[in-house]
């Protein structure tokens, strides 16, 4: 069993499939957000609806089956989660805090139904995206008996971003659920050693299974000849937020300009509502250095999209704030042949130490950031060569079908002691 919510675990469960295992894919809060063919399970548990109504009502935590299946239908939630229908930071730590408290939290019935589902389906191991949805870990551990192992990659990010005392409150629970999982896995040594020292495990308990990416669309599509004549660009593939670095970049592309008068800057991503005027003000920015036709904003593109705009970029940037934990978009971008230019923090260093393919800069000098940008742009034969050298080394070493060997070669110790 694997439960999971984004395009990471859909790939790797895909490869187990095809590796011949048997895997069931369980959407929480939320159904798969995935631009590729999802293969999770019709049931989704946790439902994002549903646990926030339960949270703020008794009401809704006695009301009947029929109900609750229709709370959880997969069509209303994704219905509601397009309207960005946010809650208040108080409201959004006590949920968290009731969630981690499984049950004995106010969902206490969302983890009884997922635990009487689970005794049917008798699975082997059970398998958590991250830790702030494993509450259940000992419900589960208590009528199914199967290991459980979570996959560690970003929880930091949301639980520091918690107001008190829901902060202290949730390291609490998450430091005392942490005893109690069988194994941690985590995308690289920077972030398994950070999240030891964070949740207070021991060394021995988690282990790197390296970042991986379903390879297929890249290798059937041919790389367009290298154009001399387009201008050179600058391309940004993430979410349109702060902790992503965007300013950074385009800090960068307004001095770049001043080296290279015809440079682009081609930006894509997901733009939540609460980071419309973060986005507005940044291209105010660049409207006013009078670089109004420099730079296009192609929205959240889709995988045809996403590999369209790869194509069309001479190198990627996402001079993220925080220390990465996994950096899936240098990936890609390697892939797709088109060098990186990262900061030197986080999982990038490991990434790029594995696969090449790109350089780094000491991060937050923006001085560093506009010369590796410049250095990549000042000869595109040698920035093709740099792309093709880090595309080679993922279609070697960086495919979902290696990590999810490598995840069976993780679990079955686990599994044959149970």
């Amino acid at each position: 069993m694997f439960c999971g919510s984004c395009l990471q675990d859909n790939a790797i469960a895909k490869s187990l499939m095809r590796l011949g295992h048997d895997v069931i894919l369980l959407p929480t809060y939320t159904p798969i957000l995935t631009d590729e063919a999802s293969v999770s399970s019709d049931h989704l548990f946790f439902g994002g609806l549903n646990v926030y109504l339960q949270q703020i009502s008794p009401v809704f935590r006695w009301v009947p089956k029929w109900a609750d299946q229709f709370l959880s239908s997969p069509r209303l939630v994704n219905w509601i989660a397009s309207r960005a229908m946010g809650t208040s930071a108080k409201q959004l730590g006590a949920l968290t805090v009731s969630m981690l408290q499984g049950s004995v939290g106010k969902q206490r019935k969302e983890v009884s139904r997922l635990c009487d589902w689970l005794v049917t389906q008798k699975p082997d191991v059970a398998i958590f995206s991250n830790l702030l949805i494993a509450g259940s870990i000992s419900e589960i551990k208590a009528r199914i008996g199967c290991p459980v192992v979570v996959i560690l990659q970003g929880d930091d990010i949301f639980f520091e971003s918690l107001i008190e005392p829901f902060r202290a409150d949730a390291m609490k629970l998450l430091r005392q659920l942490a005893q109690q999982v069988d194994l941690f896995i985590v995308h690289s040594e920077d972030y398994g050693k950070r999240m030891q020292q964070l949740l207070g495990f021991k060394r021995e308990r988690w282990q790197v299974n390296s970042l991986a990416i379903e390879p297929n669309d890249f290798v059937v599509r041919i790389r367009p000849a290298l154009d001399l004549q387009r201008p050179p660009t600058v391309g940004y593939l993430a979410r349109l937020a702060p902790e992503k670095g965007l300013h950074q970049l385009v800090d960068a592309f307004i001095e770049l300009r001043q080296r290279m008068p015809n440079a682009r800057l081609e930006v894509a991503g997901w733009l939540g509502k609460q980071h419309a005027a973060y986005w507005q003000e940044q291209q105010g920015k660049l409207t006013n250095a009078g670089l109004a036709e420099a730079f296009k904003y192609h929205g959240s593109v889709d995988r045809n999209g996403k590999l369209e705009f790869l194509e069309a970029i001479d190198v990627l940037c996402v001079p993220t704030t925080y220390h990465e934990p996994k950096g899936l978009f240098v990936l890609e971008s390697l892939a797709a042949g088109v060098p990186v230019v990262q900061p030197e923090h986080g999982a990038f260093p490991e990434l790029l130490s594995r696969l090449g393919g790109g350089h780094l800069y000491p991060a937050g000098d923006q001085a560093a950031l506009i010369d590796r940008l410049q250095l990549v742009l000042s000869d595109l034969s040698a920035a093709r060569l740099l792309g093709e050298l880090g595309r080679a080394a993922v279609l070697e070493k960086a495919t979902t079908d290696k990590a999810a060997a490598r995840l069976v070669e993780l679990l079955s110790p686990l599994v044959a002691r149970s």
